[in-house]
């Protein structure tokens, strides 16, 4: 994996309209890659983004801590219109250590993200965006996105669903062109600390 460093320098976003795609009916042949993002810290307090691959029809699963992450004092990012990636009233959901992770999606593919605690008691959150695949745009500064899906510890629950310790988000997609994703994990209640795995899942056709 290589470090992306993320400055005030990075190129604006070529916002993209967005496109929709059916689920590739083609069966999903898994395989397992496992890589360690250990011993990875932020510089002077400036967020690293861990690049990651995905591979067509397969599990890429790689590992991060908490702890090698940095806190973001302002999220008002998620609930502008035009991210629309969590509201408001869910904001201590995602007041822990942000770590992030960012790859392209191939054309015509469907990623799911999944994020795994290691401590099932752990409370753990996760947002994907997508941009343009030339951009680097980082939260806070993200003035607009192509979508923006997010997971979190339901607050009730709903009839016929069911959620365990791990967090979730779908629909992160590509039709004729790729895009790039940028996959946020972090913890509720200013939780600083906590590994995980994190398993991206491509559907291509």
């Amino acid at each position: 994996m290589k470090r992306i460093l993320y400055l005030a320098l990075f190129l604006p976003a070529f916002i993209c309209a967005q496109e929709e795609m059916s689920t590739s009916e083609e069966d999903t042949e898994t395989t397992e890659e496992t890589l360690e993002m250990e011993g990875e810290t932020s510089i002077n307090n400036e967020p690293v983004v861990m690049e990651v691959e995905p591979k067509p029809n397969e599990d890429v699963i790689y590992t991060g801590d908490l702890a090698n992450g940095v806190a973001m004092e302002d999220l008002s990012w998620a609930w502008n219109s035009s991210n629309a990636c969590f509201p408001a009233t869910q904001y201590h959901k995602f007041t822990g250590n942000h770590v992030f992770f960012t790859g392209i999606i191939p054309p015509y593919s469907e990623i799911t993200v999944t994020v795994v605690p290691k401590d099932p008691e752990a409370n753990l959150s996760i947002y994907a965006y997508e941009i343009g695949a030339n951009s680097m745009r980082l939260v806070p500064d993200l003035p607009s996105c192509i979508r923006c899906e997010a997971d979190h510890k339901w607050d009730r629950s709903y009839r016929g669903k069911t959620q365990d310790h791990t967090r979730v988000v779908r629909n992160l997609l590509a039709l004729g062109r790729p895009y790039r994703m940028v996959i946020g994990v972090t913890g509720a209640n200013e939780l600083r600390e906590g590994e995980f795995e994190l398993v991206i899942s491509t559907q291509s056709r």
